[in-house]
């Protein structure tokens, strides 16, 4: 099944796209060691909702998708619950 992606979902990436470039920046000042893993921790924690987000927004999908059909959605869940492992 094809996924849709919201205008959230890309709108947050769009927003981590920005904070990659503001580390990359920081970089090309010379800002201290400390300051840049700062932020790229940021970026880390923000993907990671990301992902997060899409593997929920899927599942949900999924979920629908097997009740409408009369399924069970055991194997939508433990492929939502082996990406989330994966991504880490």
């Amino acid at each position: 099944m094809t996924q849709e992606y919201s205008p959230e979902i890309k709108n947050r990436l769009k927003r981590l796209e920005g904070q990659v470039r503001g580390v990359l920046r920081m970089m090309e000042e010379e800002k201290e060691c400390k300051e840049v893993v700062t932020q790229l921790s940021a970026v880390r924690s923000a993907v990671d909702r990301a992902i997060g987000f899409i593997v929920a927004k899927n599942l949900e999908s999924c979920i629908r998708e097997a009740n409408d059909m009369g399924q069970n959605a055991e194997d939508a869940i433990q492929e939502a619950v082996n990406m989330l492992v994966k991504s880490r």
